[in-house]
Protein backbone atom coordinates (compact mmCIF):
# COMPACT_ATOMS: atom_id res chain seq x y z
CA UNK A 1 0.00 0.00 0.00
CA UNK A 2 2.68 2.51 0.90
CA UNK A 3 5.49 0.96 -1.40
CA UNK A 4 7.63 -0.40 1.31
CA UNK A 5 9.52 -3.70 0.74
CA UNK A 6 7.62 -6.56 1.15
CA UNK A 7 9.00 -9.90 3.14
CA UNK A 8 7.70 -13.34 3.78
CA UNK A 9 6.39 -14.17 7.40
CA UNK A 10 4.37 -16.94 8.74
CA UNK A 11 1.45 -15.45 10.81
CA UNK A 12 -0.32 -18.63 12.14
CA UNK A 13 1.14 -21.79 12.00
CA UNK A 14 -1.80 -23.27 10.36
CA UNK A 15 -1.60 -20.98 6.69
CA UNK A 16 0.83 -20.35 4.43
CA UNK A 17 3.46 -17.09 4.92
CA UNK A 18 2.32 -14.10 3.72
CA UNK A 19 4.01 -11.22 1.98
CA UNK A 20 4.04 -8.22 4.83
CA UNK A 21 5.36 -4.72 4.26
CA UNK A 22 8.05 -3.86 6.25
CA UNK A 23 6.93 -0.27 6.84
CA UNK A 24 2.97 -0.01 7.45
CA UNK A 25 2.46 -3.94 8.33
CA UNK A 26 -0.15 -4.48 5.54
CA UNK A 27 -0.44 -8.15 4.53
CA UNK A 28 -0.89 -9.49 1.28
CA UNK A 29 -3.20 -12.30 0.66
CA UNK A 30 -2.14 -14.02 -2.48
CA UNK A 31 -6.39 -15.64 -3.28
CA UNK A 32 -7.15 -18.05 -5.78
CA UNK A 33 -8.24 -17.00 -9.16
CA UNK A 34 -11.61 -18.77 -10.19
CA UNK A 35 -11.89 -20.69 -13.60
CA UNK A 36 -15.61 -21.44 -15.04
CA UNK A 37 -16.16 -24.19 -17.23
CA UNK A 38 -18.70 -25.95 -19.41
CA UNK A 39 -19.23 -29.40 -20.90
CA UNK A 40 -21.32 -29.01 -23.55
CA UNK A 41 -23.59 -32.14 -24.53
CA UNK A 42 -24.62 -31.44 -28.58
CA UNK A 43 -27.78 -32.71 -30.18
CA UNK A 44 -26.59 -36.13 -30.83
CA UNK A 45 -25.34 -36.40 -27.49
CA UNK A 46 -21.16 -35.95 -28.00
CA UNK A 47 -19.77 -33.23 -25.77
CA UNK A 48 -17.48 -30.48 -27.15
CA UNK A 49 -13.82 -29.70 -26.61
CA UNK A 50 -11.83 -27.45 -27.59
CA UNK A 51 -7.70 -28.10 -28.57
CA UNK A 52 -5.58 -25.31 -26.79
CA UNK A 53 -3.98 -22.41 -28.76
CA UNK A 54 -2.31 -21.25 -25.55
CA UNK A 55 -0.74 -21.88 -22.31
CA UNK A 56 -1.17 -23.49 -20.53
CA UNK A 57 -1.90 -26.62 -22.11
CA UNK A 58 -1.12 -26.05 -25.58
CA UNK A 59 -2.07 -28.52 -28.02
CA UNK A 60 -3.91 -30.67 -25.34
CA UNK A 61 -7.98 -30.74 -25.46
CA UNK A 62 -10.28 -29.07 -22.66
CA UNK A 63 -13.54 -28.37 -22.58
CA UNK A 64 -14.62 -24.43 -22.95
CA UNK A 65 -13.92 -22.48 -19.96
CA UNK A 66 -11.57 -19.21 -18.36
CA UNK A 67 -11.40 -17.01 -15.72
CA UNK A 68 -14.46 -15.08 -14.21
CA UNK A 69 -14.39 -11.46 -14.41
CA UNK A 70 -14.41 -9.61 -10.68
CA UNK A 71 -18.13 -8.84 -10.41
CA UNK A 72 -19.63 -11.03 -13.05
CA UNK A 73 -22.02 -13.80 -11.66
CA UNK A 74 -20.39 -17.30 -12.05
CA UNK A 75 -23.16 -18.65 -14.60
CA UNK A 76 -22.82 -15.54 -16.67
CA UNK A 77 -19.11 -16.30 -16.75
CA UNK A 78 -19.69 -19.87 -18.00
CA UNK A 79 -22.22 -18.95 -20.61
CA UNK A 80 -19.85 -16.15 -21.71
CA UNK A 81 -16.63 -18.51 -21.87
CA UNK A 82 -19.04 -21.42 -23.57
CA UNK A 83 -19.79 -18.24 -26.64
CA UNK A 84 -16.54 -16.94 -27.20
CA UNK A 85 -14.60 -19.90 -27.56
CA UNK A 86 -17.48 -22.15 -29.23
CA UNK A 87 -20.28 -19.79 -30.73
CA UNK A 88 -22.61 -21.71 -29.25
CA UNK A 89 -25.47 -20.14 -26.94
CA UNK A 90 -25.80 -22.66 -24.27
CA UNK A 91 -28.20 -23.51 -21.51
CA UNK A 92 -27.13 -24.62 -18.24
CA UNK A 93 -28.59 -27.49 -16.99
CA UNK A 94 -26.26 -27.77 -13.82
CA UNK A 95 -23.24 -28.21 -11.91
CA UNK A 96 -20.67 -30.71 -12.11
CA UNK A 97 -18.32 -29.77 -9.26
CA UNK A 98 -16.11 -27.43 -7.98
CA UNK A 99 -12.04 -28.48 -8.35
CA UNK A 100 -9.69 -27.20 -6.13
CA UNK A 101 -5.76 -29.06 -6.22
CA UNK A 102 -2.59 -28.54 -3.43
CA UNK A 103 -0.50 -25.83 -4.65
CA UNK A 104 -2.37 -24.66 -7.84
CA UNK A 105 -4.26 -21.50 -7.87
CA UNK A 106 -7.26 -21.69 -9.90
CA UNK A 107 -10.54 -23.30 -8.42
CA UNK A 108 -12.26 -24.69 -11.33
CA UNK A 109 -15.95 -24.74 -11.42
CA UNK A 110 -17.64 -26.90 -13.91
CA UNK A 111 -21.27 -27.10 -14.97
CA UNK A 112 -23.42 -29.18 -17.98
CA UNK A 113 -24.67 -27.49 -20.39
CA UNK A 114 -26.64 -27.88 -24.13
CA UNK A 115 -26.40 -26.18 -27.00
CA UNK A 116 -29.55 -23.96 -27.52
CA UNK A 117 -28.32 -22.29 -30.63
CA UNK A 118 -25.25 -21.04 -32.65
CA UNK A 119 -22.77 -22.81 -35.23
CA UNK A 120 -19.93 -24.63 -33.51
CA UNK A 121 -16.78 -22.70 -34.31
CA UNK A 122 -13.53 -22.48 -32.70
CA UNK A 123 -11.71 -18.93 -31.75
CA UNK A 124 -8.59 -17.69 -31.44
CA UNK A 125 -7.55 -19.25 -28.32
CA UNK A 126 -8.41 -22.43 -29.67
CA UNK A 127 -6.28 -24.90 -32.20
CA UNK A 128 -9.17 -26.48 -33.58
CA UNK A 129 -13.06 -27.48 -31.81
CA UNK A 130 -14.75 -30.67 -32.42
CA UNK A 131 -17.39 -33.04 -30.58
CA UNK A 132 -16.74 -36.07 -29.01
CA UNK A 133 -18.34 -39.70 -27.85
CA UNK A 134 -17.11 -40.86 -24.79
CA UNK A 135 -15.48 -43.34 -26.61
CA UNK A 136 -13.62 -40.58 -28.83
CA UNK A 137 -12.41 -38.59 -26.13
CA UNK A 138 -8.78 -38.01 -26.40
CA UNK A 139 -7.89 -39.32 -22.64
CA UNK A 140 -4.07 -39.36 -22.80
CA UNK A 141 -4.11 -35.58 -24.41
CA UNK A 142 -6.12 -33.39 -21.86
CA UNK A 143 -4.73 -30.39 -21.07
CA UNK A 144 -5.45 -30.34 -17.15
CA UNK A 145 -6.57 -32.47 -14.38
CA UNK A 146 -9.80 -30.57 -14.02
CA UNK A 147 -10.76 -31.16 -17.17
CA UNK A 148 -10.49 -35.36 -16.37
CA UNK A 149 -11.82 -35.26 -13.24
CA UNK A 150 -14.82 -33.35 -14.49
CA UNK A 151 -15.37 -35.40 -17.58
CA UNK A 152 -15.26 -38.58 -15.27
CA UNK A 153 -17.88 -37.04 -12.81
CA UNK A 154 -20.15 -36.05 -15.85
CA UNK A 155 -19.88 -39.32 -17.64
CA UNK A 156 -20.75 -41.21 -13.88
CA UNK A 157 -24.27 -38.96 -13.30
CA UNK A 158 -22.84 -36.70 -11.04
CA UNK A 159 -24.65 -33.72 -11.50
CA UNK A 160 -25.91 -31.17 -9.01
CA UNK A 161 -29.06 -29.16 -10.77
CA UNK A 162 -30.56 -27.32 -7.91
CA UNK A 163 -31.49 -23.66 -9.11
CA UNK A 164 -31.22 -24.79 -12.75
CA UNK A 165 -34.13 -24.91 -14.96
Amino acid sequence: MCGGVLEARLLKPSQPERLVCLVCGYIVYLDPKVVVGTIIKMEDNRIVLVRRAIEPGYGKWAFPGGYMDRGEEMTAAARREALEETSLDVRLIGLISIYSYTNRVPVVVVYAATAVGGTLRHCDESLEIGSFSQEQIPWENLAFRSTRDALHDYFNGRLHCHGFE
